[in-house]
């Protein structure tokens, strides 16, 4: 149970940081400033924060136009769900597995 509080964390921590890494882009492009790297978006997004990068992207009405991200964000979103639901699964098998006692 401990470890599903440390990942629900985690994940609920790696979208926030990215939500708002999309926002800081997009204040830096409307401004010319130094902008984030579309390499260190997709990293956020694929270590997890792809919901984020998501929302960040239709609030903030960036990267829409950019058919790496609106096609890549979504397959990452997918990614995301796909690793989580294994995640689950292999954890509750492991859980059957210690809690059936053999004869």
């Amino acid at each position: 149970m401990e470890n599903f509080n440390f990942w629900g964390i985690y994940l609920i921590t790696i979208n926030i940081f990215s939500f708002l890494t999309a926002g800081y882009d997009k204040i830096k492009a409307k401004h010319h400033g130094w902008r984030v790297s579309e390499r260190r978006i997709f990293f956020l997004a694929f270590i997890g924060g792809a919901l984020g990068v998501y929302a960040g992207m239709k609030i903030f009405r960036h990267k829409t136009k950019h058919r790496l991200f609106t096609i890549g964000i979504p397959v990452l979103i997918v990614f995301n769900l796909a690793v989580i639901i294994l995640f689950m699964l292999s954890s509750s098998a492991h859980s059957v597995s210690h809690s059936i006692m053999l004869p």
